[in-house]
């Protein structure tokens, strides 16, 4: 026994002592450019479909150059420390927000997203009672804002349904293969996309793992490596796929700084129409939030095209557009974080709050 105790304990120590060397490297020369922002994601059941969503009943911190941020979940994965029943209580006016990461809230206070200041907002200026619920994942596309919405969300009882939309989602939307655009008509393709959730039910299981992943920046700095190689290859399966479906006729139609392939912009525009469709059709009132891009510091550009808007608005989708509404403060306010992965900041979580709050209240 002796003979195995004894390599082995010196195995461990060896491995301990590197890890910390590499993690006081890792401070001394990459601190500043290295985010603490486990995701932790695990998957979901909606109806047919599997979809990946925060982990339920958790509490963690994201940890940046740019500060500490607090996360909690009720026991359905929604950044809440509250749990909030289907069933809506009479009286009450809620809103229901999808997303991404930026309506999650990164980089946010858990009391600063564009959810909880807009509940806050509605609350101050009428007597019914108001729940904003915040159902943003980080990394979620459209596709799964829409499936969400129709298997899940809908059992809530939103009176509005607020969809914020980044650039990205162009993107994600083909990522996710979720649905695809058939002779103009939108078909579903698969009913699963749990991207590294698996790895995550695994590693998270580990003692210790958690606490690496908030407080170590050699163990984050390893985790950003490989997680942006794995996005890296799903994209360009995805992008693969799309220039099959499309039989090579895969060009960039907008004449935008980002352009967007037309497939993807096809299919970000049938899927908002999809929702907009189900929640007429229900009675419930859709807004869609062009969430800006980050510019150069203090500036902005919209994740919406023109073209797009005005597709959106021939089909009387509501849209609230990022430079309409944070055009005075360009140049001049903090509209993303300076640093980390430059989500955008609480003030501006607040001005898309009160925009959304006077909108609603004009009804």
């Amino acid at each position: 026994m002796r003979r195995v105790l004894g390599p082995l304990a010196i195995v461990l120590a060896s491995t301990l002592v590197a890890f910390a060397a590499a993690e006081l490297v890792v401070r001394a020369l990459f601190k500043d450019g290295t985010v603490m922002f486990p995701r932790y994601h695990t998957d979901f059941r909606y109806g047919p479909y599997t979809l990946r969503g925060i982990r339920p009943n958790a509490r963690f911190w994201h940890t940046s150059i740019d500060g500490s941020w607090e996360f909690v979940t009720n026991s359905k994965g929604l950044r809440e420390s509250r749990e909030l029943p289907y069933e809506k209580p009479a009286g009450t006016l809620r809103v229901l927000a999808l997303g991404d990461s930026h309506t999650q809230g990164y980089e946010v206070r858990q009391d600063a997203t564009y959810s909880a200041a807009l509940e806050r907002y509605l609350g101050s200026r009428g007597d019914a009672r108001v729940e904003v619920l915040n159902a943003g994942v980080s990394g979620f596309s459209t596709a799964e804002a829409l499936v969400y919405l129709e298997n899940e969300g809908i059992r809530y009882q939103p009176d509005v349904v607020v969809l914020g939309f980044y650039a990205n989602d162009f993107e994600d939307n083909l990522k996710a293969g979720l649905f695809a655009v058939n002779d103009g008509e939108l078909v579903p393709r698969k009913h699963e996309h749990v991207p590294g959730v698996r790895i995550q039910n695994l590693i998270y299981g580990i003692p210790g793992v958690q606490w690496l992943g908030e407080n170590s920046y050699f163990y984050s700095l390893l985790f950003n490596q490989v997680w942006m190689l794995a996005k890296t290859a799903l994209r360009e399966r995805a992008v693969r796929a799309a220039a099959a479906a499309d039989d090579g006729e895969f060009e960039f139609a907008l004449a935008t700084k980002d352009e967007h392939p037309a497939h993807a912009v096809d299919l970000a525009v049938a899927l908002i129409q999809r929702m907009q469709r189900f929640c007429r059709e229900r009675g419930i009132r859709l807004i869609v939030v062009d969430i800006p891009q980050p510019g150069t510091p203090y500036r902005l550009r919209e994740s919406l095209p023109a073209a797009v808007m005005k597709r959106l608005g021939e089909a009387q989708i509501e849209v609230i557009g990022s430079q309409a509404l944070l055009g005075p403060f360009d140049g001049a306010a903090q509209i993303h974080l300076p640093a980390g992965h430059r989500h955008i900041s609480e003030f501006t979580h607040t001005v898309i709050a009160v925009a959304l709050g006077r909108r609603i209240l004009q009804r």
